[in-house]
C-alpha cells in the first residue's frame, strides 16, 4: 500500500470513528428526550419554583398560569423535553469528542485541553443555577410589583402564559450558562497568543460597557436581571485576568 493510500485509509478510519461517536451522542439525546417527556410535568414543576418563590410568603393563592391555545401546553412540554435532553447530552457529547481526539494528543496537550472540557459543563451549570435560584425570583418580583388592585380603576393583575414563562426561564438559564463560558474563551485566546493579561487590563473599561450591552440583549428589559448577569460576568472577567497572569508567570 502506497503512502497516499495509507493516509486516505487513516482519514477514512477517523471519519468512521467520529461518525460512530456522534451517532452514540445522538442516540443518547433521543433517549434523554423520551425520558424527559415522560417526566415533563416534574420538569415543569421544577422550573415553576422561582415563580412560586417570588410570590410574597410563597403563597400561590389567586395566582395561575394560563394557556390560550389547545396545543400550547403540549408544545411547551416538548420544548422542555428538548432542552432537558440537550442539557444532559452535552456532557456525553464532550466525552465522546474527548475520546476521539485524546489518542492523537501528547501528554502536555491532554493536560491543557482536559480542564476545559471539564470546566465547560461546570461553568454552564453554575450560571444556570445563579439564574434559577437568585436572578429569576428577583426579576419576577420586579415584574409582579406592577400589579395594582387599588390605585387604578380596573385592577392590573398578571395572567402569565405557560409557554411564555417557560420560554423566559429557559432563555434565562441558557443565557447565564453560556455567558459563564467567558473565562474559558479568554484563557483559550491567551494560550493561543491572541491576548495577554496586560491587554485585558488596559481594556477593562471597554469590556465593562460591552458586558452591560450583552446583558441587556440576553435578558429581559429590567435592571435586576441585567445587573444580575453583568456583575458575575465582570467578576469572571477579573478572575480570567488573574488566571492568565498566573499562566504567564508559570511559562516564564
Amino acid at each position: 500500500m502506497s503512502e497516499n493510500e495509507s493516509q486516505q485509509s487513516s482519514i477514512s478510519d477517523h471519519l468512521i470513528e467520529l461518525r460512530a461517536r456522534l451517532i452514540k451522542s445522538l442516540i443518547f439525546f433521543v433517549f434523554a428526550f423520551i425520558f424527559s417527556y415522560f417526566y415533563a410535568e416534574q420538569i415543569y414543576n421544577f422550573l415553576l419554583q422561582p415563580y412560586v418563590k417570588a410570590l410574597e410568603g410563597g403563597s400561590t393563592q389567586g395566582k395561575r398560569l394560563i394557556f390560550t391555545a389547545l396545543e400550547e401546553t403540549f408544545l411547551t412540554y416538548l420544548k422542555l423535553s428538548f432542552y432537558s435532553a440537550v442539557f444532559f447530552s452535552v456532557p456525553i457529547f464532550l466525552i465522546q469528542i474527548w475520546k476521539f481526539i485524546a489518542p492523537g494528543l501528547y501528554a502536555n496537550e491532554k493536560k491543557t485541553i482536559l480542564p476545559f472540557l471539564i470546566a465547560t459543563p461546570v461553568l454552564f451549570i453554575l450560571g444556570a443555577l445563579l439564574a434559577y435560584f437568585f436572578v429569576m425570583p428577583l426579576a419576577i418580583k420586579f415584574f409582579l410589583s406592577f400589579e395594582s388592585t387599588t390605585q387604578t380603576i380596573i385592577p392590573i393583575q398578571l395572567e402569565a402564559k405557560v409557554s411564555e414563562y417557560m420560554s423566559l426561564i429557559i432563555i434565562f438559564m441558557f443565557a447565564f450558562g453560556l455567558s459563564f463560558q467567558l473565562p474559558l474563551l479568554l484563557i483559550l485566546l491567551a494560550l493561543a497568543g491572541a491576548i495577554d493579561s496586560k491587554y485585558l487590563s488596559e481594556r477593562r473599561r471597554y469590556i465593562i460597557v460591552i458586558i452591560f450591552i450583552i446583558a441587556a440583549i440576553l435578558t429581559p428589559p429590567d435592571p435586576i436581571s441585567q445587573i444580575g448577569l453583568a456583575i458575575p460576568l465582570m467578576i469572571l472577567y477579573e478572575l480570567s485576568i488573574l488566571i492568565i497572569r498566573y499562566i504567564e508567570k508559570k511559562n516564564e
